[in-house]
């Protein structure tokens, strides 16, 4: 997305997209937040400070003294985290929200940063000016760095919300082109993709869900809200510090705390962990990739034809793959892989090693014996740590079909690790540095769920030799 056009003002919505980390801030010289968070009630521990950090993670928070498990680091009152605005405070920000697709929820929420953003003498104007001005986000890659991914799945995701965007600016400007300044949520400042992309993963990157609001019912419903400050922690899936939620004991409102989770040493790094997420999610969502991330998966797509190549590859070839009996069918039926509606998307890696929807369906269709499959629920035929329910030879060739199909699926990349490792030493940066880094953590994945399940079938073909001797 290109540099957008805007009328200038004091805080102009355009901005040059950039695919390069950069500790760049909204404004050059941009509020000092931890003084206006205490200013506006807040608590912030006198150890937190903001520091730059490596040069792959920005600004971060950081603690100059040792601090106990348990030590309250940030409180924000209720009302500094920024939240979509109710229907009756900006109806004109929900008429332009109706065109936004529930799974891209940040842009709503970015809606709202952009109106702030845009505002003169916005209360949130000392969040916003030390929010980054570029995103490492994929939507802002070249096309040749977008086709780097080397990987399917996720540029569909990529490209469905480039156009969803392209489209959101046009509906946009043709709902705010009658408005007069006064009704214009955004001060009468043109808003285009580039500035709509900037908002949408300021709120993707940086946005928490947490619980904020009841239904009828009295349930509580997670609502996205950005947390100034807070989110200024980065990721870890061992972090020192956790969210809380407390009701302030003063009013019924409610409080956001960042708690020291583990004791913390000085200099270290506060660290919150975002969500158990797939690298798809972080690249998209957050601009990073975390290496060797244990729920790191691979999508295929389940295909009686992919199957029945990778089992003759596999030396185990069986005709029920491409023409199951009626009794096979019924099971792929119930694991949602045939029938009118089928799901076809299954994976490999992640934490159980092979999705089971995809195990059990190989396990029946390897196995000739109705009898002993209808023995077991569908739950031990989905479970890679039943032991071998269908017999040894079952469960053998399963998994050399499963190490095909890693071969197979491996053969779509058109570059190898090795060649991937080369071309990071000689120097890629920014947003190719970014998209080799992905897709060596794709085929890593790969190669590990490989390894597991060689292993497997060198342990069952060593029972099988031991039992046949017995």
């Amino acid at each position: 997305m290109g540099m957008g056009s805007g009328v200038r003002q004091l805080r102009p919505l355009t901005y040059a997209a950039s695919a390069s980390a950069s500790a760049s801030r909204v404004v050059p010289q941009p509020v000092d937040l931890i003084k206006w968070v205490r200013r506006e009630g807040g608590l912030v521990h006198r150890a937190v400070k903001i520091a730059e950090l490596d040069s792959s993670n920005g600004l971060g928070l950081v603690v100059r003294e040792e601090i106990p498990r348990g030590t309250d680091l940030i409180v924000l009152p209720h009302h500094l985290p920024l939240r979509f605005p109710s229907l009756q405070q900006h109806p004109s920000l929900h008429h332009l929200a109706r065109h936004v697709p529930d799974e891209l929820w940040s842009m709503k929420l970015g809606l709202k940063l952009l109106q702030e953003r845009a505002k003169i003498g916005s209360f949130w104007f000392p969040y916003i000016s030390n929010l980054p001005l570029t995103y490492t986000l994929p939507i802002f890659f070249p096309g040749d760095d977008i086709n780097n991914l080397h990987y399917a799945p996720l540029l569909h995701q990529v490209n469905k919300r480039c156009r969803f965007l392209l489209n959101f600016e046009q509906q946009v400007k043709r709902a705010l082109v009658s408005l007069t300044p006064d009704m214009h949520p955004f001060g009468g400042q043109e808003v285009d993709a580039s500035s709509l992309g900037w908002a949408m993963s300021a709120v993707s990157s940086r946005a928490f869900r947490l619980y904020a609001e009841k239904d009828p019912s009295g349930t509580l419903i997670d609502v996205p809200m950005m947390l100034p400050l807070i989110d200024m922690c980065n990721h870890s899936f061992n972090p020192n510090a956790k969210i809380v939620q407390e009701q302030d004991t003063s009013s019924m409102n409610m409080q956001v705390k960042v708690v020291a989770e583990t004791a913390i040493k000085v200099d270290d790094p506060l660290l919150l962990c975002y969500g158990c997420f797939n690298n798809d999610i972080f690249l998209l969502d957050y601009g990073f990739v975390v290496h060797s991330n244990p729920y790191d998966c691979i999508e295929l797509k389940y295909d009686g034809a992919l199957l029945d190549a990778a089992s003759m590859a596999a030396g185990v070839s069986s005709p029920n793959f491409l023409a199951p009996a009626p009794w096979q069918e019924l099971i792929l039926s119930q694991l949602n892989l045939a029938g009118e509606t089928p799901d076809h998307k299954v994976s490999l890696g992640g934490l159980e090693t092979v999705d089971g929807r995809l195990l059990a369906a190989l396990r029946a269709l390897l196995s000739s014996n109705m009898e002993t499959v209808q023995k077991y629920d569908l739950s031990t035929l989905q479970s890679l740590d039943a032991e071998t329910p269908l017999g040894v030879a079952n469960d053998i060739a399963v998994f050399r079909t499963l190490i095909a199909l890693c071969v197979i699926a491996l053969g779509h990349f058109p570059t190898k690790i090795m060649d991937d490792e080369s071309l990071l030493k000689q120097g890629a940066s920014g947003s190719t540095e970014l998209a080799i880094q992905y897709r060596i953590q794709k085929k890593s994945v790969i190669i590990d769920v490989m390894k597991n399940l060689a292993r497997r079938v060198k342990l069952l073909s060593s029972k099988e030799i031991a039992t046949a001797e017995g």
